[in-house]
């Protein structure tokens, strides 16, 4: 019976039938069921406003939080939960500081490279062996200063960071700097040199800037902190012609250090 029924409706389709009759006439003038009454609840959802979507962290929210941490450590935690910058997403790890925590001089990067992102510390990779070689060249090491970056998170890519990405981690970096209390900064590249220092020096390219003592001003410092401006290693390894000038710039950072021993 089944057969005969399937057989019967393959003749009707193959005739060209494209509806089903039904049964029972219908009488498509009635009108249709109207639809099932909303619930208190519902009308009271569609009346309220829903709520405001979280505004991302900014460099205000960054200062904010940046001038709660007391010591380094509580800075670190910070920095490990703070979500305004896109960087902690594509990043393996936070990339903090290295070297002494009671530190005369602060040398400040640009951004981690590869080898930084994966080991978890500044300047450890081709650009990190030049720069123990140029400390030193002037009797210094890493246990005896500080180590830090821009900001801590590698770029995608080892891409510079962008302007917004620099702001959002730059009050993080002051804090830093102002537990640190060093006697003098070495900006490492133009990055680092155009994020920190004031106008008009900041609007200056790192070829022309380089090797001049600048001032900065950082709250929660007692007085102006001398920043010397100079080539980053990277670049070094990639225009050997500069190493001449950046030595330079390492004899005036010794002779600094001499007079203000």
């Amino acid at each position: 019976m089944l057969n005969a029924l399937a057989d019967q409706i393959a003749l009707q389709i193959e005739w060209g039938a494209d509806e089903y009759l039904m049964d029972a006439p219908q009488d498509r003038r009635l009108a249709a069921k109207p639809p099932p009454p909303i619930s208190p609840a519902a009308v009271q959802a569609i009346r309220s406003p829903s709520r405001p979507t979280a505004l991302p962290l900014g460099p205000t929210d960054a200062a904010n939080i940046a001038a709660s941490c007391t010591t380094l450590d509580a800075l670190r935690q910070a920095l490990a939960g703070f979500t305004g910058c896109a960087l902690r997403d594509t990043a393996t790890q936070l990339v903090f500081a290295d070297g002494a925590e009671q530190a005369k001089i602060m040398l400040i990067g640009e951004a981690p490279g590869a080898e930084e992102d994966r080991i978890g510390r500044p300047f450890v990779g081709p650009a990190g062996l030049l720069l123990d070689k140029m400390l030193a060249s002037i009797g210094l090491d890493r246990s005896l200063v500080r180590i830090v970056n821009t900001v801590p998170w590698r770029p995608p890519g080892n891409r510079a960071p962008t302007d917004a990405e620099i702001a959002v981690c730059l009050p993080f970096l002051h804090r830093h700097i102002t537990l640190i209390n060093p006697a003098c900064l070495v900006l490492l590249g133009a990055i680092s040199a155009k994020a920190l220092l004031p106008a008009p020096a900041r609007n200056t390219g790192i070829t022309r800037l380089r090797g001049q003592w600048q001032k900065l001003e950082i709250q929660g410092l007692p007085a102006q902190i001398p920043c010397l401006p100079t080539f980053h290693p990277a670049y070094l390894l990639r225009s050997a012609a500069a190493k001449r000038e950046s030595w330079h710039d390492l004899l005036a950072l010794r002779s600094w250090l001499e007079n203000h021993a």
